[in-house]
């Protein structure tokens, strides 16, 4: 992410494992994990992660990509994870639920792209 904003400029803000709420909750040898690289530059945002939410889940080239899709609201992002659950992978598939950094979901679409849903109420919260 610190490539990408050289290229686009604007603002980054990294969230580590290792800062959050959860920390307590994994091993200390994933505090490391970036939970959310977050660029804003203008109308452009991206955000990455190489967490991917399971303690167990080692990153590698090729699974540590998803889309990120971010809403206001709980019942914003259950309508769009109720369309592309539809068929979805069980291996990688976490309903929506309650976490300190805000309401959180993932899935691997039928298509075998990856998606995070969070709440925006993170976000006021990023390192």
């Amino acid at each position: 992410m610190a490539f990408y904003h050289t290229c686009f400029g604007g603002e980054l803000s990294v969230s580590r494992l290792g800062d959050s709420p959860m920390k307590e909750q994994l091993p200390p040898e994933k505090h490391d994990r970036v939970i959310n690289a977050h660029l804003q530059s203008g109308q452009v945002e991206i955000s990455a992660t190489d967490w991917m939410s399971a303690p167990t889940y080692e990153p590698k080239q090729g699974n540590t990509s998803a889309i990120f899709v971010m809403a206001d609201t709980r019942a914003e992002l259950r309508e769009i994870f109720d369309r592309l659950a539809v068929d979805a992978h069980e291996e990688r598939f976490q309903d929506l639920h309650d976490l300190p950094i805000g309401t959180y979901g993932q899935l691997t679409d039928r298509f075998g792209v990856s998606w995070v849903f969070l709440t925006n109420e993170h976000l006021a919260g990023s390192v």
